[in-house]
């Protein structure tokens, strides 16, 4: 094996880790946007129903 093909072989091991790492963090934060969006709509949702079990009761007229 000649000098070139080690540093090649270093080269595709080092290019392989640090693309794990990377699809890593971005499945992380893609992960974390979605739910970060699944609660902001479950909390409008849950705000509604508690306006209306609440809210819906004022006779203030």
């Amino acid at each position: 094996m000649t000098k070139n093909s080690a540093w090649t072989i270093l080269a595709v091991i080092g290019a392989i880790v640090i693309a794990w790492f990377l699809v890593n963090v971005l499945f992380s934060l893609v992960a974390f946007v979605v739910k970060l969006i699944l609660v902001a709509i479950v909390a409008v949702i849950v705000y509604v129903v508690m306006r209306v079990f609440v809210g819906g009761r004022d006779d203030r007229r």
